[in-house]
């Protein structure tokens, strides 16, 4: 099977952090965090309920953007860089679809040659004098079924996968794409029973067989 449009969520799938849960261990919340975001991931609770609740008490300012800019490329996951460039080399149509904060996975996504364009996430807003402001509240990948909206703008006529670690990247099915759930971080029970293929391995390379 090969796909003209391939994309991939952020969190656990390129990298192999969770950025919310790392902002959180930043300010002293890093337990209560993981909680809600493991909650959302396994679809327990909507990502609505949770995503305002996370993001005003962590209340992230722009040197903890940058900061986890830095720890997605640290933490990137194996073998990311070399699929990303085996893909784009076929001239493949590349994205980034994540509930993360936008600003955060801009240079994430600039290191494995994708532009900015090409990545949708949730913006971040910031007072001038760079504290948290406020996010991008209408944001559909703020809330569930959100990967599925972004996914039927980009797939019209073409074949498309979306590879991802939780539920909300499952949903991308409602929208007719094929899903590969990747667990080579986290393996969740409920992606292995929705995605059409599951792959276990570390190697994000792994799921190249199911590409092309």
């Amino acid at each position: 099977m090969s796909f003209d449009i391939i994309c991939f969520d952020c969190d656990s799938t390129l990298s192999k952090i969770e950025g919310i849960d790392e902002l959180a261990r930043r300010v002293g919340l890093g337990d209560e965090m993981s909680r809600l975001t493991d909650a959302a991931m396994n679809g327990i609770v909507p990502l609505e309920a949770v995503y305002e609740q996370r993001l005003s008490l962590i209340r992230p300012d722009q040197d903890s953007i940058n900061w986890l800019a830095d720890l997605y490329i640290a933490e990137i996951v194996d073998n990311a860089k070399d699929l990303f460039v085996e893909l784009l080399a076929k001239g493949k149509e590349v994205h980034i679809i994540s509930g993360g904060l936008r600003q955060a996975i801009l240079p994430l996504a600039s290191y494995l040659g994708i532009s900015e364009d090409h990545v949708h996430a949730v913006d971040v807003y910031f007072n001038k004098d760079g504290s948290y402001l406020n996010y991008q509240t209408d944001s559909p990948l703020a809330r569930t079924g959100g990967k599925a909206v972004v996914v039927g703008g980009l797939k019209e006529q073409n074949s498309l996968a979306m590879i991802g670690d939780g539920k909300t990247d499952m949903e991308a099915k409602q929208a007719g794409a094929y899903t590969i759930g990747f667990g080579g971080v986290v393996d969740r029970p409920i992606v292995r029973e929705l995605a059409d293929v599951y792959i276990a391995e570390p190697s994000l390379l792994a799921v190249l067989s199911h590409l092309l």
